[in-house]
């Protein structure tokens, strides 16, 4: 079973060669590097809000927000060109960096997959990550922040035994045309977790009166008054 951190569970480390220090992009905490659009958006909409409707915005959803700060941003080391032409059949990828910075895999790996015929890219990283012993990391596409050209495919990597620099595969999802992909750009959200050598397993059955009666209490309780989500169930970060 994979557990989330606590505050005192260690340290993670995000490793570079020397001479890459200060010159590629580094991670930053998720929670640094949130939209612009969510930075702008208020808590309460005061144009909506009514006797019908409190106003309240997705600003104020606390499972949206935790998701998009979970953990750490990993950008992109150096500015790459993406080329896509045929309609995302073909993706080229130029840069001016002294490294590797994109290529690509064979599209037999991934024969059959929903995104065909756009073809299977990598983007190189110049990151290793280190975990203390018995941590896992969960790399996704950052959460809630669309609007580049490609999404990195998901993967789970035990980084306390994989020292060795881990690149992310991606698919190009952009109209045709030569899109400028700046360095920092995030390509991943890198979130660790813990693995205590044990596995849930599933119950799926009818709810009994007594789980009926809790179901419908905090879903009452999250109606009754602003933020009980926040206050009384949602864990300290």
């Amino acid at each position: 079973m994979f557990q989330f951190p606590s505050k005192s569970s260690g340290t993670i480390r995000f490793l570079c060669r020397p001479e890459d220090h200060g010159v590629i992009a580094p991670p930053v905490p998720a929670k640094t590097v949130l939209p612009d659009w969510f930075r702008k958006l208020p808590p309460v909409d005061t144009q909506h809000r009514s006797v019908a409707n409190n106003g309240l915005t997705i600003k104020r959803c606390m499972p949206f927000l935790d998701a998009m700060t979970a953990g750490w941003i990993l950008p992109l080391a150096a500015t790459v060109r993406l080329e896509i032409t045929d309609g995302g059949r073909t993706v080229n990828a130029g840069w001016e960096f002294d490294r590797t910075m994109v290529s690509n895999h064979g599209a037999h790996q991934v024969a059959g997959n929903p995104k065909e015929p756009v073809p299977p890219c990598k983007f190189h990283n110049y990151w290793s990550i280190r975990t203390p012993p018995g941590w896992s990391c969960l790399f996704v596409p950052p959460i809630s922040r669309p609007g580049q050209p490609f999404e990195c495919v998901a993967g789970l990597v035990d980084t306390d035994t994989y020292a060795a620099e881990i690149h992310f595969p991606f698919f190009a999802n952009a109209p045709d045309g030569i899109h400028v992909i700046e360095m920092g750009t995030p390509l991943v959200q890198v979130i660790p977790i813990r693995r205590d050598g044990t596995a849930l397993e599933a119950e799926i059955r009818a709810e009994s009166a007594n789980e009926a009666m809790e179901r419908d209490t905090v879903h009452r309780k999250t109606l009754a008054g602003e933020g009980w989500y926040r206050k009384w169930a949602r864990a300290a970060r």
